[in-house]
């Protein structure tokens, strides 16, 4: 995948009986998908085409240029949607996008290494940090909440991380 394109969201599977798409937003505001239009694919090439839609939910239903009946939009299910960069407003003053955490080195407040972002995780109570321990091996997960990363260095390269205590 190009680091030019950013995922914002993905079909959730068919809506109602006349090939309506419900797409799960992964904007701030579920609404603002619709403003993009054409949507891509990982690759890059053309995905949806976005004609109408309405936020229901938590989530977009969409009507769609290449969709017309709901086993074409059943068939869609899991299709990863994106956008160029470009076509995202800029962040505000020390703010980033979560995009931009991946490949940042994670320390502790001393800086010892933790290891890197490798992804960033949304299983559903909230994003993790997906690392990718110094030494290699098996990938752990961070909470990506105040108190397990206090501090974010976008310009630095750096996620001060609070890594999970060690059961007894």
């Amino acid at each position: 995948m190009s680091s030019d394109l950013i995922q914002v969201g993905r079909v959730a599977g068919a809506f109602g009986v006349r090939g309506e798409v419900r797409i799960t937003s992964f904007t701030a505001d579920p609404s603002a998908l619709l403003d993009y239009k054409a949507l891509l694919r990982e690759d890059g090439s053309p995905g949806l085409t976005l004609s109408a839609g309405r936020v229901a939910k938590g989530s977009v239903v969409a009507r769609v240029a290449e969709v017309a009946t709901r086993e074409q939009a059943e068939a869609l299910r899991g299709l990863k949607l994106y956008i160029a960069r470009a076509d995202l407003p800029p962040p505000d003053e020390d703010e980033f996008y979560v995009t931009d955490l991946i490949g940042l080195a994670v320390v502790t407040a001393d800086g010892a290494p933790l290891g890197t972002v490798k992804a960033v995780q949304d299983f559903g109570a909230g994003d993790l940090l997906e690392i990718t321990p110094p030494e290699g091996g098996a990938t752990w997960y961070l909470p990506y909440t105040r108190e397990a990363v206090p501090q974010v260095r976008i310009a630095e390269g750096l996620v001060v991380g609070v890594p999970p205590q060690e059961v007894e």
